[in-house]
């Protein structure tokens, strides 16, 4: 495969790719989809996030071996190529591009709502030109190089971490004394409580995947087959944790409905919880590591839709140009403003659960087809048993098609213009 002249450096030790895959998945996940979830599942949201922890959990484990064993930029895309072909490789790295470019929108619409809600801007006005302006700053950062978006993403993941134990902390007075009514009925009111639950599910992992961004980026870590597994595993295991802590607390102190309500009206449903604990500075606190969570996810969604896109630029199935790298950074500019003007793009929407819902499809698409590659890693390459790559494969293929069906429609429709793209592209 022609990589030009320039490659990237390998700069990410465990501690920093660990905090990267935190950066990519404590954001939007846990500060919005939790409400968007409650609202779908009822109490039952709780379960969905343990099945989506099993989900991920495999996925995640297959996307270690994968990336410790082919550790260059582009993830499933580029295991898609060396495992499968090309075909596969492909619809991996155009799906992930649709997946990822719309939970970037989303995280950016998040920022804005919870920066208006801090603000006491009640006018929904302003919120797709803050989440804009958000894009172009975090675009520019990104575009100074690797080690100053990695000093600007601990940072963030900092302050996130303080106010989710916080907002946890602070919820145990008032879980305790509204939590029995609240988390009852537990699968709550509706019709087919099954669907909705695998819905939620489908939701939820999205909110796992963040994960992927280190294996996206293994062309810059340090010793690969060692690090990238370490900061997989680590990193899944503390977003578990305070996934089940906020979903716990969350819905415990309030109720799914209104926590469903603020998630979709605002977009902020955390920051309307934690008003609820009566307690000064709360929400306030939890206000802000909310936006400093969007910030981390928009940060690293646009470090790894960039790497993916110059993988493809690589191989010509996108232009040539976005393989481009500026020699004193060594960073692929041309495909960072590219991946933020299609995040701008997708931010106009501005509505949470739209941009949320499809990007849950075509990233569930996008793993199917990392554990169909890891499914045929040589015995000697392997670092984990088999079946996990059966169980994540058959996972993610069934709850692509519990999310809405215009959602899953239109993105089958885009996947189809993606393979005719490729095949013009195949042909010139």
């Amino acid at each position: 495969m022609a990589q030009g002249p320039l490659s990237l450096k390998r700069e990410l030790g465990v501690f920093s790719a660990t905090m990267m895959g935190l950066g990519s998945i404590l954001g939007t996940g846990v500060f919005v989809s939790i409400g968007i979830a409650a609202g779908i599942a009822g109490p039952a949201v709780i379960l969905a996030i343990a099945i989506a922890a099993l989900v991920a959990i495999c996925n995640g484990l297959n996307s270690a071996q994968l990336a410790a064993n082919h550790a260059v930029s582009g993830g499933t895309y580029e295991y898609g190529y060396r495992y499968l072909n090309s075909w596969f490789g492909f619809i991996a790295g155009w799906t992930f591009l649709l997946a990822k470019s719309a939970s970037a929108a989303t995280a950016a619409l998040g920022f804005a709502g919870y920066l208006l809600n801090l603000l006491g801007v009640s006018s929904r006005e302003w919120l797709v030109p803050i989440a804009l302006a958000t894009v172009v700053t975090l675009t520019a950062i990104v575009l100074g190089g690797l080690r100053r978006s990695s000093i600007t993403n601990i940072l963030i993941v900092s302050v996130t971490l303080i106010a989710l134990i916080l907002f946890i902390l602070g919820s145990i007075p008032t879980l305790l004394d509204r939590g029995g009514d609240n988390l009852s009925p537990f699968f709550g009111a509706g019709d087919n409580p099954t669907a909705r639950l695998l819905e939620a599910t489908a939701l939820m992992f999205v909110a796992y995947t963040g994960y992927g961004r280190i294996a996206t980026m293994g062309e810059e870590v340090r010793e690969p087959r060692r690090t990238i597994p370490r900061a997989i595993i680590a990193a899944l295991i503390v977003t578990m944790i305070l996934y089940a802590g906020v979903a716990v607390a969350g819905v415990g102190s309030v109720g799914a409905d209104v926590l469903s309500d603020a998630a979709q009206s605002q977009a902020a449903p955390l920051e309307n919880v934690a008003r609820a604990f009566g307690l000064p500075l709360v929400a306030e606190i939890v206000a802000i590591g909310a936006m400093t969570a969007m910030l981390g996810v928009l940060l690293n969604l646009i470090l790894g839709l960039s790497r993916v896109l110059l993988a493809m630029g690589r191989r010509r199935d996108m232009p040539a140009i976005t393989a481009r790298i500026e020699p004193r950074t060594t960073t692929p500019y041309v495909a960072v403003v590219v991946v933020g003007i299609i995040i701008a793009g997708l931010a106009l929407i501005g509505n949470v659960k739209t941009t949320w819902s499809f990007s849950a499809f075509t990233v569930l698409i996008y793993y199917a087809i990392t554990n169909l590659a890891a499914l045929r890693l040589k015995p000697e390459e392997r670092l984990y048993p088999k079946w996990i790559g059966w169980i994540g494969l058959a996972a993610c293929v069934f709850l692509a098609f519990r999310v809405e069906q215009h959602i899953w429609l239109t993105g089958l429709g885009l996947l189809g213009v993606g393979l005719v793209w490729h095949l013009i592209a195949q042909r010139s």
